[in-house]
């Protein structure tokens, strides 16, 4: 739709605003073969119109070299943080390793259980804990470092998974620098959020699907510096960056 149309109908009446699970609902749209289109809003009313949502579905194949590299980073039992539909959980399992898959999107869920991946939890985040066993790898691809929420959180769960990890575990994460940008919207947003004593990118934001509206969530997009800056002290070091042409890069965390 045109920017305009697009406006008129996200804001149109009768929306309820609770969790509608608008991201599961896209998942499972796509699924089925439905047209779907990724959309988020953002805080400051920014909405991101994202495109069809087949990169939750690609194989290794179709990944991009840095996430083709970091997925050899991976060692033994693996939690991966926000499954999604299920394409780096599937991967590892044909892999031979042993994989849980979690999630807060009963969508997800279900488009995950449909595609095979064997073992999956509707658990936020920030509750695991050590009745889900040791883990020797996280992963956290496709951007989800944004899933620590916050610097202080993230601070706290590191503290946390090194009890709940193996002692040679890594972390895998994709995040995103937020400075190579030069878009007014988008710096208008940092010197926001800098102003009230935050990161750049720490955002606010939630999805949307045709009259599905997701909860709002805060979603932390880190630059190198402060990744270096959050795991300090908590028990965790990086040991390598990943690269992209862009402004992505994986980081691998080692004890």
């Amino acid at each position: 739709m045109a920017g305009n149309k697009w406006q008129v109908f996200i804001q149109g009446e009768g929306m309820d605003p609770g969790n509608q699970d608008a991201f599961g609902q896209l998942l499972l749209a796509h699924h089925t073969g439905a047209l779907a289109y990724e959309v988020y809003e953002r805080d400051d009313g920014y909405v991101d119109v994202l495109g069809e949502p087949s990169a939750y579905f690609s194989t290794f194949a179709q990944w991009d070299d840095q996430q083709q590299q970091a997925i050899e980073r991976v060692r033994g039992r693996v939690l991966d943080v926000g499954v999604g539909a299920g394409r780096f959980a599937l991967h590892l399992q044909a892999k031979g390793h042993p994989v849980v898959g979690i999630d807060v999107s009963p969508g997800a869920l279900e488009v995950c259980r449909q595609r095979g991946v064997a073992d999956l939890r509707s658990l936020p985040f920030h509750q695991i804990d050590g009745s889900f066993g040791i883990f020797d790898t996280i992963l956290m691809m496709g951007n989800n470092f944004g899933l620590f929420a916050t610097p202080q959180r993230a601070r706290w769960l590191l503290r946390r998974l090194k009890g709940l990890t193996s002692p040679d575990a890594r972390i895998v994460a994709e995040s995103r620098d937020v400075y190579t940008t030069d878009k007014p919207e988008h710096l208008a947003y940092h010197r926001r959020n800098q102003a009230r004593g935050k990161l750049a990118g720490e955002l606010r934001i939630r999805c949307r699907f045709r009259q599905y509206v997701g909860d709002w969530m805060p979603y932390l997009m880190v630059s190198q510096t402060e990744l270096s800056t959050i795991v300090e002290g908590t028990g965790w070091h990086i040991t390598e960056i990943i690269p992209s042409p862009g402004s992505q890069y994986i980081a691998v965390l080692e004890k």
